[in-house]
């Protein structure tokens, strides 16, 4: 990856619906070199997809939560069992596996404190091999989808 591919990047990360040729214009290159440069960039992985930035709130989810969770035992079918659950549950936006205590940490979001009470009672405490939950609650996002410095 050049200099190039890393401004395409940058350009890309601030804003997914950017034209080629917009795309070649800005990076001063022509449009069949750009669209090589993005194809490939692409197919390889580095670019793993395009989505559209919605405000949660906007949408009647206010409310967003972290929760830790730590699990009974970290055996191979324990954390299948458990991963393979958490990914059905459409409230729970961003799941990372930890080192270290706690195994994991979920970005839930609900419509409210009731909403999100019910997630965590009826969802989240029934999740295989959960052993314990933390939650804390998200007052403000500062910088929610930052892109990678490049």
């Amino acid at each position: 990856m050049d200099r190039i591919d890393r401004e395409i990047l940058l350009h890309l990360q601030e804003d997914g619906r950017t034209s080629l040729t917009d795309l070649a214009k800005t990076l001063r290159i022509s449009l069949s070199s750009c669209h090589r440069r993005v194809r490939a960039l692409e197919t390889s992985g580095v670019i793993s997809g395009y989505r559209a930035q919605v405000d949660s709130s906007a949408i009647g989810f206010a409310f967003n939560a972290l929760v830790f969770i730590t699990m009974r035992s970290t055996a191979r079918a324990a954390v299948d069992a458990f991963e393979s659950t958490v990914i059905t549950i459409p409230q729970v936006v961003e799941t990372q596996r930890l080192f270290g205590e706690p195994d994991y940490l979920l970005r839930v979001v609900a419509t409210d404190l009731t909403g999100f009470q019910e997630l965590y009672d009826q969802q989240l405490s029934q999740l295989p091999g959960v052993e314990r939950l933390t939650s804390t609650l998200v007052m403000k996002s500062i910088a929610p989808t930052q892109g990678l410095p490049l």
